[in-house]
């Protein structure tokens, strides 16, 4: 199975139209809420500042990534809520959701370190785009979590 987004999309918040929004929403609450079985606020008052990049393929919504800006989440400009729809997964989506936000961060903001807030078991998958950890692990929402910094 391939990677099946047809087409990638980067807009700040209020270019999202409601059903995107609730598309978005839906794919993070299915996965990070249903899937993870993790109660957090993920409507976390940050959406509005961000810019959201969406993956769009036969299924609709496929993949997703927060994009925020520096100072808001880090000192660093950041990349989160990074979610592929489980039936879209296992033909490599998840990295070129990856390859895309980082691509789409640099274009928006230049050239810069990127900072996320990694789930410890996905070390190996964010070396990969270039993320080395930069701190302890830390348990967030009952989940371990590690700072990963990709330098610019």
């Amino acid at each position: 199975m391939s990677p099946t987004p047809q087409t990638w999309r980067c807009l700040p918040f209020d270019a999202l139209h409601a059903r995107t929004l609730y598309a978005l929403l839906q794919l993070r609450t299915e996965v990070f809420v249903m899937e993870q079985h993790c109660v957090f606020q993920d409507m976390d008052g940050a959406d509005a500042q961000c810019f959201h990049l969406l993956g769009e393929g036969a299924r609709g919504l496929e993949a997703y990534a927060r994009l925020v800006p520096a100072g808001l989440k880090f000192n660093e400009a950041s990349i989160g809520r990074v979610v592929t729809l489980p039936a879209a997964r296992g033909g490599g989506l998840g990295h070129v959701l990856m390859r895309e936000a980082v691509r789409a961060l640099h274009g928006l903001w230049g050239m810069q370190p990127i900072r996320i807030g990694a789930q410890a078991h996905l070390q190996p998958f964010y070396r990969q785009h270039g993320f080395e950890p930069s701190g302890p692990m830390y348990i967030e929402d009952g989940i371990d979590h590690i700072e990963m910094l990709r330098p610019a």
